[in-house]
């Protein structure tokens, strides 16, 4: 009603006809073109969507530049803004780029440059950013006109040669520039630094990678082609590039999902940040990361780890902070005293961005049209860019070289003939008729001619001359390799392998993200070499895997080498040696035991801390390793494991029971609520027991006298003790033929098995060592022969090889000789033996000793000419030895098995 209203209005107010109208809208309808709406909308949409794919969102093949990214490079070429010149602001980059060749708006082209300067997401930077460029944090970069900006070395070599007719140039899109459609590229850009792009119906997921493993592949696919004119296989560079390499580190957890997306062109790579469970005072452990997976925004991480204990959905976190400084990223997570660090990690690694996957998509642009690529793919279309660069640029120089050699010719003959030269320039009253006779004198071109005429006078000096014969000389070559290169297929790709190796050697580095193992993943043992490796231990439950190579047996007396760096109040506890492919029982003082492979145990050098062993296994809040068995196979028959506790308790248990223990360990002795479990041996049922006190006391009994219990038993009395008497050790006799003891001052001594007769379990024992002011109370115990080799261990980190040859034999009750010499303040706090035995040509381990051969190392101290005959303290003159009865004989008195 309005709209009529206003229309009549209208018509009063003009005071025109009405037929007027009439003609006017019949006029206006003839104009009307009636269209299908649904064709339409196709029509425009396709066009808008290969707009997008084409022009915008995917990378190209060849350079892996989007659109825009090529244009802010050449832009910045255009400015000469490179490495060797000062920072522009970004603001003029960007106005360039807009200007010039990309008529969109300035945020576009602006976070594209802040992208290619950011080193946590390109693998190597093509921008140098000076100023705000954002964080890992998710902020974001100062306004353009704040920042500056330049080219960086590397990406220099993205436009090397750029002048020289390389590639195509085609028109800006308002046909007042050139710009190139595809930079030359001499690095393989997109698998270095991958990309990431959402067009229309499709998407680029492309992770970045190690520069030295990509150009390895290459040239592994040039050297095919070249010496045996094939092409490269996809399974010959799984090898060589096995994952992608993230700026920001993280561990890649198998190698399964990168290599589906090698082969297929789709796949999904897990990706786990770095951690590391670091002990604290009271018994309470932290997590501390130290990389993040790729893409991952550190404060979002922070912030969801806040929330997921705000709404307790985690418990047990009682800090969390970020400590990240210029010296790299640590954010630190500490947690409860009760709380165990390993499952916490795990489900942080559930619930957070800790551990997340990266969804590989190769998607490029293939001669303009959108391609999954799988690996092979991809990197032989570089080569075809590659062949095509340097085709085009050796036509380039050669042209130039033809050219320059076609002057300095018309130039020598000039100055052969220099007299009949000046006489026709002299007498010609023009120059065009003097470039004429000299044309037809000599048989010149005109550009020939041209540059006679332009000779400057002291081109005729001699050493001009010569000058002149050697640069013509130089060209020749030059034009001859040129050809070389051009008529020979082979030549040419040998020329890319040279350059792009001398790429990768001048920019390349190593990797950044570590390969990790993936759980889900098949293991073949067989793949990993079955090798003699040695096991030590710390106190505060660092642990590391060594080669056998890194000791040697030295002299009693000997000062002994540094076995490993340790924090303070740290000190080696356990040495042992095995092989890879054996299990590693770890029991714990309260009474559980847990097991994983030998060669899960990260390896490091002799010096270093090692790992600590909370980020291997399970353990429990105040939970301490006391003991570590090596085990070849559970299922032996006959075969037990023997316990002893610090108060005296000992039990038998089939070592079959343990065959299937859980992550989170077994329980292997039940405990009274003040004692440890200190040491487990293995045993086969006819073994007679020694055990030994650090008040110097020693029982002897036979292992038949405890009978074998199951798992959760709590076990039996193998000693009776005084005061505050502990047990430090156990043995076997078939484990040597003497008892060696020692103090924790440094002295001890060797005694004969058989001055310990046998009595029944549970009684005092008899009397073993001599202990004064000088020694110290015991620490430890072996038994041993002459053959055999102990290691002895400080609380410095100090360790001591010893031949027990030198070890000379003394009765019980005696305090025997100095072992080692000790800096003042240190004391011995653990002996290991080492032992080998040869069968059938195979290295067998008894009771799971150590074992291990001099490897005859110079880097050890002789110790031959530090020993003294003061060392010597026993005197067995001066002894007056008592009965048996009178240090406490209980050979008679037998204790409870239940007590």
């Amino acid at each position: 009603m309005a709209d009529n209203e206003n229309q009549n209005g209208i018509n009063a107010g003009n005071d025109l006809p009405d037929d007027v109208f009439d003609q006017t809208e019949a006029t206006n309808t003839t104009d009307i073109t009636e269209v299908d709406l649904k064709k339409t909308m196709e029509t425009s949409y396709i066009d808008y969507a290969m707009s997008v794919i084409a022009s915008r969102a995917l990378p190209d093949v060849r350079d892996g530049l989007k659109p825009v990214q090529r244009r802010v490079l050449y832009s910045m070429v255009e400015l000469n803004n490179g490495p060797d010149k000062p920072h522009r602001k970004c603001a003029r980059i960007v106005g360039d780029t807009m200007g010039k060749f990309h008529p969109h708006g300035d945020s576009s082209i602006y976070g594209a440059l802040v992208y290619l300067a950011q080193p946590w997401n390109m693998r190597y930077c093509l921008v140098d950013g000076h100023g705000n460029f954002g964080s890992v944090d998710g902020d974001g970069p100062a306004a353009m006109r704040y920042t500056e900006a330049r080219l960086t070395k590397i990406s220099m070599e993205m436009v090397a040669d750029i002048n020289k007719d390389t590639v195509d140039f085609v028109p800006n899109f308002d046909e007042t520039e050139k710009e190139p459609a595809v930079l030359p590229s001499r690095i393989p850009n997109l698998l270095v630094n991958g990309t990431t792009g959402i067009a229309v119906g499709m998407a680029t997921n492309i992770p970045p990678h190690n520069l030295r493993e990509v150009v390895r592949a290459i040239n592994l696919m040039i050297d095919n082609k070249v010496n045996e004119d094939r092409e490269t296989e996809i399974d010959e560079l799984l090898p060589i590039i096995k994952a992608p390499d993230y700026p920001t580190g993280g561990i890649i957890l198998g190698t399964r999902g990168a290599e589906e997306a090698y082969r297929t062109g789709r796949g999904k790579v897990i990706c786990r940040a770095v951690t590391d469970i670091e002990p604290m005072n009271g018994g309470k452990n932290r997590i501390v990361v130290t990389e993040l997976p790729y893409l991952v925004n550190k404060a979002k991480l922070i912030e969801r780890i806040a929330d997921l204990v705000k709404n307790k959905k985690i418990d047990g976190i009682t800090a969390l902070r970020d400590e990240s400084d210029k010296e790299g990223m640590r954010v630190v997570i500490e947690l409860r005293h009760d709380v165990n660090a390993q499952v916490m990690l795990n489900k942080l690694y559930k619930h957070t961005d800790l551990q997340t996957s990266f969804g590989v998509i190769m998607l490029a642009l293939v001669n303009n049209e959108p391609k999954i690529l799988s690996l092979d793919k991809m990197l032989r279309y570089y080569i075809l860019h590659q062949e095509d660069v340097v085709t085009r640029r050796t036509k380039y120089d050669l042209g130039k070289a033809e050219e320059r050699d076609h002057i300095l010719q018309g130039l020598l003959i000039a100055l052969d003939n220099i007299d009949e030269v000046i006489r026709i320039i002299r007498g010609s009253e023009t120059v065009q008729i003097a470039k004429e006779q000299l044309m037809a004198r000599f048989g010149l071109s005109e550009a020939q001619s041209q540059a006679i005429v332009d000779m400057r006078l002291r081109t005729l000096t001699g050493l001009e001359r010569d000058k002149l014969q050697a640069e013509h000389e130089e060209l020749l070559k030059k034009i001859a390799e040129l050809k070389a290169i051009l008529a020979d297929h082979n030549l040419l790709l040998g020329v890319i392998k040279k350059e792009i190796t001398e790429i990768a050697d001048k920019y390349g580095d190593d990797r950044k993200t570590q390969i990790g193992h993936d759980e889900a993943e098949f293991e073949d043992e067989d793949l990993i070499p079955n090798v003699n490796t040695v096991i030590a231990l710390t106190s505060l439950g660092y642990i590391k895997r060594m080669a056998i190579d890194n000791f040697k047996a030295q002299n009693r007396g000997g000062h002994g080498i540094k076995g490993i760096s340790t924090i303070d109040g740290d000190y080696v506890t356990d040495l042992l040696m095995t092989t890879t492919h054996n299990n590693v029982m770890f029991f714990t003082s309260t009474g559980r035991v847990y097991t994983m492979k030998t060669y899960k145990i990260p390896e490091a050098s002799r010096t270093s801390r090692g790992t600590a062993i909370v980020n291997l296994l399970q353990l429990g809040p105040d939970e301490k390793i006391t003991a570590i068995i090596p085990v070849g196979s559970f299922e032996e028959e006959g075969k037990h494991l023997f316990m002893v506790t610090k108060k005296g308790t000992v039990k038998k248990t089939p070592i079959k029971d343990f065959a299937n223990i859980r992550k989170n360990g077994l329980r292997c002795i039940n405990l009274e609520e003040d004692d440890e479990l200190i040491e487990v041996k293995t045993t086969r049922n006819s073994s007679d027991i020694f055990l030994v006190t650090k008040n110097g006391m020693c029982i002897r009994f036979k292992e038949t006298d405890v009978r074998a219990m199951g798992r959760d038993a709590m076990g039996v009395r193998g000693m009776m003790l005084d005061g505050d008497d502990e047990i430090i050790g156990m043995q076997i006799d078939t484990q040597g033929s003497s008892l060696l003891v020692v103090s924790e001052k440094g002295y001890g001594k060797r005694t004969k098995l058989e001055e310990f007769k046998t009595q029944y379990r549970g009684g005092k024992g008899l009397k073993c060592y001599r202990i004064i002011e000088k020694t110290g109370r015991l620490v430890g115990v072996k038994a041993v022969n002459d053959e055999h080799e102990v290691m002895m261990i400080t609380d410095q980190g100090t360790i001591i090889q010893l031949r027990m040859s030198d070890v000379s034999i003394y009765s019980r009750i005696t305090s025997g000789v100095r072992l080692i010499k000790l800096d003042e303040g240190a004391s011995v706090v653990s002996i290991a033996k080492v032992r080998e035995k040869v069968s059938d040509g195979s290295v067998e381990y008894e009771n799971m000793d150590d074992a291990m051969e001099d490897t005859g190392e110079e880097d050890v101290v002789s110790s031959e000419d530090d020993f003294d005959e003061e060392d010597m303290i026993e005197d067995e003159d001066n002894i007056e030895e008592k009965s048996d009865e009178e240090y406490g004989d209980e050979s008679e008195e037998d204790s409870d098995d239940n007590f």
